[in-house]
């Protein structure tokens, strides 16, 4: 067993579509420090950590002793790193699944080594779940990684055996999302927002309807993938094809809509697919599933509505800010140390220790008060969320039962388009009354959809999407987030509230807050009507 701590870092540095940059620093197994760089530098996702390793580094916000093991994760476009004084220097010959025949600067490190985008997606897993299960699939779906966007292991006997990788079967899948000409016409968005494109396509696809004509006449175009400059083209296609003129996108158009649904359906379709040939190769029980894919949580509920496996484990850093966690337990595991289950507060460089406050009577009452008043909240406590998904340390909350709040927190507090849903969070007890299918454990990290029930649709009129599903993220227990679970709790048993719209802190093109002084800088911007600052209340003065 190895005691040195490992430093992880993704800051693989190319183009736009490298994104997300982050690092991790573990300890026997435990994760000690991480960051998701765009939370320090306040620039939406950073791809800079080149320019900023050394600076956390000297002013010590990141705690490194004189020996450390250290890992990179590398990706399609190479594998060097270099850090913006040279101090820090990495490069691998090839791509390999994991090597340690790396060059680096620094000689009091004891060993260096280079691990791929795909097997770091996946051991993002462990800091979550524990130990793989046997007879496991392991899956990462992402964009682009190392050797493809697409590979897929089985974990037999303690054995991690490679069954492919490559970009020929589901290559074109993810590109719907983030990289076709026509899903960025749809939605009005421009080429370098690829980061941003694959949610709202995800929850404006829930709009519509599939249609085979419609994936037929995208086939036959070849998805219209390459026309960035050709809108017209596509407008005078759907006239020729479907008699139909459309003198502009406009994604308020049924038609437009049933676009968007049938991109949506062929990914999930022939994902699942995917799985059901492996899960035939391997007679896999479990699926442990990560890369930016398994952010689409349409496909991820019908994999668990379709029983294919007996569970499935995703971790709420599934995208690339999940790669240094990764790669960091996959090192802690092969250096003998086994990965601790964590919670998803893990966010902590440049956040000073919060000292264990209580969560108080007093406290939950005023921040009820404001809420049942028609109020928004800001909370911005302990470390924040791995991942882009808050759940609950960096939150915006209002009440849940109304579309005027909805509408007022998306789009008028956070700036966001008209079609974006917003999930609710709850308790698990009141999510099993309100919800058709079983609660999955996948709840916790808001990965997944439900089908709420008819009698509860107007209590939750602001957190039901056009597809009649909700994306409940579920407090099962206290020691999840006192604050949340004692709020939650004093509401549904007081005011018979079932849930609280909870929303990431930013507005749109910004990061989600990091510090207290950015959530203090935020509030006010926002204009809410409160802020809890580790468990104490600030009033802002926004009116209702």
């Amino acid at each position: 067993m190895d005691n040195k701590p490992t430093l992880a870092i993704y800051g693989i540095k190319h183009s736009s579509y490298m994104h997300d940059h982050n690092l991790c620093l573990m300890q026997n197994g435990e994760i000690l420090q991480y960051l998701q760089l765009e939370r320090y530098t306040r620039k939406k996702y950073d791809n800079r950590l080149n320019l900023f390793i050394e600076e956390l580094v000297d002013n010590k916000l990141l705690n490194l002793p004189d020996e450390f093991d250290f890992v990179s994760v590398d990706s399609f476009v190479g594998n060097s790193f270099i850090s913006v004084n040279g101090k820090i220097r990495i490069k691998s010959a090839i791509n390999k699944y994991l090597r340690n025949d790396v060059d680096i600067a620094r000689s009091n490190i004891a060993n260096a080594y280079n691990c791929s985008h795909e097997l770091a997606h996946i051991a993002s897993c462990l800091p979550f779940f524990g130990e793989f299960k046997n007879n496991s699939l392991l899956v990462s779906f992402d964009g682009g990684s190392s050797l493809g966007n697409f590979s897929a292991f089985h974990f037999i006997n303690g054995e991690l055996k490679l069954l492919e990788y490559g970009w020929e079967e589901l290559g074109y899948l993810p590109k719907f999302f983030n990289d076709n000409a026509l899903t960025f016409k749809i939605l009005n968005a421009q080429r370098d927002e690829h980061c941003s494109v694959p949610g709202k396509l995800m929850g404006y696809a829930c709009y519509g309807s599939y249609n085979e004509k419609i994936e037929q006449w995208l086939k036959n175009n070849d998805y219209f993938k390459n026309y960035w400059d050709n809108a017209d083209s596509i407008l005078q296609s759907i006239k020729e094809s479907f008699g139909i003129g459309i003198e502009e996108f406009n994604n308020k158009d049924f038609f437009i809509q049933d676009i968007a649904a049938t991109f949506q359906h062929i990914f999930e379709r022939n994902f699942i697919h995917a799985m059901e040939r492996l899960k035939a190769h391997t007679n896999a029980d479990y699926l442990y599933y990560a890369g930016g894919c398994a952010l689409n949580i349409i496909t991820n509920t019908k994999i668990i509505n379709e029983q294919i496996f007996k569970d499935i484990f995703i971790p709420p850093c599934c995208n690339d800010s999940g790669l240094s966690i990764g790669a960091a337990a996959f090192l802690e595991r092969k250096k003998g140390n086994a990965v601790k289950i964590h919670s998803p507060y893990l966010c902590n460089v440049g956040l000073e220790a919060a000292n264990e406050i209580n969560v108080s009577v007093s406290l939950i009452k005023q921040v009820a008060d404001i809420l049942l008043s028609g109020g928004i909240i800001g909370i911005c406590n302990g470390n924040a969320e791995v991942g882009p998904r808050a759940l609950g340390n960096r939150s915006l909350i209002a009440l849940a039962n109304s579309k005027e709040i909805f509408r007022k927190l998306s789009m008028d507090v956070k700036k966001r388009e008209w079609y974006r849903p917003v999930a609710p969070i709850m308790l698990k007890q009141v999510a099993e009354k309100v919800s058709i299918q079983p609660i999955h454990h996948l709840s916790k990290f808001m990965l997944l959809d439900f089908s709420i029930k008819e009698e509860f649709e107007k209590d939750l009129a602001g957190i039901i999407h056009a597809n009649k599903t909700a994306r409940i993220q579920t407090i099962d227990e206290k020691s999840d987030n006192p604050f949340m679970f004692n709020l939650l709790l004093y509401l549904y048993e007081n005011h018979n509230v079932l849930a609280l719209i909870n929303t990431s802190f930013n507005a749109q093109g910004e990061p989600i807050v990091q510090t207290p002084d950015n959530a203090m800088q935020s509030a006010q911007k926002m204009s809410l009507q409160g802020l809890v600052i580790n468990n104490i209340f600030h009033k802002i003065g926004g009116t209702l």
